[in-house]
């Protein structure tokens, strides 16, 4: 198991070049919230730059902060006894990571770990615990976020034991370059691996497949998506059936 990456966040926070009382919150929650909610969250948030390998909560500990995700990727990643790792989710732009606080839980299941440096909103975990009981659309939201994380980490697990490697790298690939929002995906084959749950060279496989065939480039440590139609086509049914669900959920809220 790759053992370099950095320590769980713990003060990594530093004002916004424009920081001030009025500034635009990061992530596509805080964005939905009416003006009373933010009012209430705004002087308890803090800025916070994303560090690549950085782990935000590790599997087991208790969760200090939760964050509101503005940019870059993170993976939800499950930890076995003999440290064996694969992941089962990932959060990325507009996305949220501590869940459990949502609930009245205090510590993580998962390890959260950075895989693209980016951007998020954090508050202490106690914070929200003591400011969601008057903030219903926050709390609406972060549900209906809990809601597609799920769905996203079923599918995953389905995936992960029915289809090929390279059909998996595919679509975390696309997954990834979504979430991102860009075509240059800064990864390791070893780290990929551990996401995917097999071999470094099962993935040095897949990967030069898709190379062959123009789909990807991969060069020190960083991955280019060069033709998302073929990488459609390369990958598994698994990446559209999650943005159909996502988009059928979608209509449901604006019906509501």
């Amino acid at each position: 198991m790759n053992t370099s990456v950095m320590p769980i966040a713990k003060s990594v926070i530093q004002p916004r070049p424009s920081d001030n009382g009025n500034r635009i919150l990061g992530g596509e929650i805080l964005g939905k919230l009416p003006r009373a909610e933010l009012d209430l969250l705004r002087p308890r948030l803090e800025f916070a730059p994303l560090r690549m390998h950085q782990i935000l909560h590790e599997a087991g500990d208790k969760i200090r902060f939760v964050y509101f995700v503005e940019s870059g990727l993170i993976s939800v990643v499950n930890i076995l006894p003999d440290g064996k790792s694969v992941e089962v989710a990932l959060v990325g732009r507009g996305g949220f990571t501590g869940l459990p606080v949502v609930d009245g839980f205090g510590t993580s299941p998962n390890r959260f770990i950075i895989q693209a440096e980016g951007t998020a909103d954090r508050i202490e975990a106690s914070v929200l615990r003591e400011l969601l009981p008057h903030c219903p659309h926050l709390n609406l939201e972060l549900h209906r976020y809990g809601q597609r994380l799920t769905m996203q980490a079923m599918q995953i697990a389905a995936c992960n034991g029915l289809h090929e490697v390279e059909e998996r790298l595919a679509r975390w690939l696309l997954m990834s370059h979504e979430l991102l929002g860009s075509n240059e995906l800064p990864l390791t084959q070893d780290l990929l691996g551990q996401m995917l749950g097999t071999r470094r060279s099962s993935v040095s496989l897949a990967a030069g497949t898709l190379h062959k065939a123009g789909i990807i480039t991969y060069r020190r440590g960083r991955v280019t998506v060069l033709d998302k139609v073929k990488l459609q086509h390369a990958s598994c049914e698994c990446y559209q059936l999650i943005k159909q669900h996502l988009a059928s959920w979608a209509a449901e809220i604006q019906q509501i």
